[in-house]
């Protein structure tokens, strides 16, 4: 029977994961300015996004990294669309609110 892979651990995992996505974004990419966010992250994967562009890294269980670069989908567009809504509406209600109480 030939030799069977030991796969990594997820500690190892989480540390090549960070490695290359500061490899492929730099030093100071979780900084405000520079827009990166994390949208969803364990040990072997992690989804960030920019503007229109989401950015997975993946790491295989022998410590391969692969990284896919995809525009934002459509689930993520609509979710963007009705969240501004909301705070849009919650502003406005406020905003009326505080009128009728007389406070503008």
């Amino acid at each position: 029977m030939p030799d069977e892979l030991e796969p990594i651990p997820g500690d190892e995992a989480r540390v090549i994961l960070r490695e290359a996505i500061r490899e492929r974004l730099g030093d100071d990419w979780q900084q405000v300015e520079d827009g990166w966010e994390v949208v969803s992250q364990t040990d072997y994967r992690a989804r960030l996004t920019k503007g229109g562009t989401n950015l997975d890294f993946y790491v295989d269980l022998v410590g391969e990294v692969t990284v896919e670069e995809k525009p934002v989908s459509p689930g993520q567009d609509v979710g963007r669309l009705i969240a501004w809504m909301l705070l849009l509406l919650a502003l406005t209600i406020t905003f009326l609110f505080a009128r009728a109480v007389g406070w503008l």
